[in-house]
């Protein structure tokens, strides 16, 4: 029988325990982390070439490696919770173990730290703003009328709406935002379905609850939202279509509308010159404007 000697075995190990590594993604969070004197980082690029290096060594080695989000302001909260000196790298590798179990992280598969810190800044900003959503529905409380709980009412017409613009939307790669007012901001979801030419599709359920939860904020709160469908087909016109919300219903823009609503600036109010292959349309009927639960609050 071989024989395997305890540094081998240790290095096995080693190389099957997955690695998390929280990055610094901005010059203001490096620069907030150079307040404690034991980030030895001075120079936010060097800093990020380090860790590109450091990726890529992990994977030469076949360790599996994911990069999270380190958020200065949530590490300062964390230690003070949890009665740590925020100033020593233990701290930050408590820290960091925690985030990845509760954060998003995106697989390090050798792209490059520009293409992985966007997607990684998108998935943060995507479950930051559904956990928003998902407390201000809890807080909404119940109808003083019927006693309904008016979150899970109003998260239980938002699903019902999302199925129906999907089950409408037919052949091809459907891009859906939809936003929500709330006293905060303005909350921005996205959700992509791609449908065969059978109407088959790979369905995310995570992404549809997500969606689906940020459009029940303003049907709970009766403040301003939409939909908006943008289909791309093979070889053919993408078709850009949408509906505000009233109420509990989902009220079809017009094509002038939906025009008007793409090829404006959200930021300024300045007109964007339309994109060419592009039809703005009606949108599909959606059946019954009733809806299957409770009543409008």
């Amino acid at each position: 029988m071989a024989h395997t000697e305890p540094g081998t075995l240790q290095e096995i190990l080693r190389m099957e325990m997955p690695a998390t590594i929280a990055l610094l993604t901005d010059e203001e969070d490096f620069t907030a982390m150079r307040r404690y004197g034991t980030f030895a980082f001075h120079d936010h690029r060097a800093y990020l070439r380090q860790i590109e290096t450091l990726l890529e060594g992990l994977a030469a080695q076949g360790r599996h490696t994911s990069v999270a989000l380190f958020d200065p302001e949530e590490y300062e909260e964390y230690c003070a919770g949890a009665g740590l000196d925020p100033d020593t790298s233990a701290s930050r590798t408590r820290f960091t173990a925690d985030l990845a179990a509760t954060t998003p992280t995106i697989p390090y598969e050798g792209q490059q730290l520009a293409d992985l810190v966007p997607a990684l800044v998108t998935a943060s900003l995507r479950q930051a703003t559904w956990e928003y959503a998902t407390l201000l529905l809890a807080g909404i409380g119940d109808c003083a009328a019927c006693g309904e709980d008016i979150g899970w009412a109003s998260y239980a017409r938002a699903s019902d709406l999302v199925v129906r613009v999907l089950d409408r939307a037919g052949p091809g790669t459907h891009h859906l935002v939809c936003s929500a007012a709330t006293p905060a901001d303005t909350l921005l979801s996205a959700l992509d379905i791609a449908y065969d030419t059978q109407g088959s599709a790979r369905v995310d359920e995570a992404a549809i609850r997500e969606f689906a939860t940020v459009l029940a904020t303003p049907i709970a709160t009766g403040s301003a939202g939409g939909l908006v469908v943008r289909t791309i087909g093979q070889d053919t016109r993408d078709r850009v279509y949408g509906w505000r919300l009233k109420g509990w219903n989902l009220q079809p823009l017009t094509a002038a509308e939906v025009f008007d609503a793409y090829c404006t600036d959200t930021l300024t109010g300045d007109i964007v010159a339309p994109e060419s292959n592009v039809d703005y349309v009606p949108p599909p009927d959606l059946g019954d404007d009733g809806h299957p639960v409770g009543h409008a609050h």
